[in-house]
């Protein structure tokens, strides 16, 4: 058994006891920080690569959350709600005005991000 004078405080005793503790916690899977080096870059608003926005009328659903867009110079496009949409739980139907985002790269397909009428 363990004597315990008066001298010694609750911290001495704990050291004897019990082995000093690990402070250094460590993330699960091995991941440590992530480390940047330099400036981030700052994105020109002006880049080729943003999206096109262009208004139409929705001429028909199709299945899966798709549509047929027709834009006002007579082109048909496939377009799919936007994730926003889909969690406000935003119903579309045919004779609706929407906005799209269309990419530079493949005029055809387009995102629908808002519902004019």
């Amino acid at each position: 058994m363990l004597h315990i004078g008066r001298e010694r405080s609750f911290e001495s005793l704990r050291r004897l006891i019990m082995p000093p503790r690990n402070n250094r916690r460590r993330r699960p899977g091995g991941r440590g920080r992530k480390r940047t080096f330099g400036p981030k870059k700052a994105k020109d608003p002006n880049d080729e690569e943003k999206a096109v926005e262009v208004e139409g009328e929705i001429s028909s659903v199709l299945a899966g959350t798709m549509f047929r867009v027709k834009l006002a110079s007579d082109h048909e496009v496939l377009a799919h709600i936007s994730g926003k949409m889909r969690k406000r739980f935003i119903r579309l139907v045919v004779g609706d005005r929407v906005k799209m985002e269309m990419s530079p790269y493949d005029l055809t397909k387009a995102r629908i991000v808002f519902r004019l009428s």
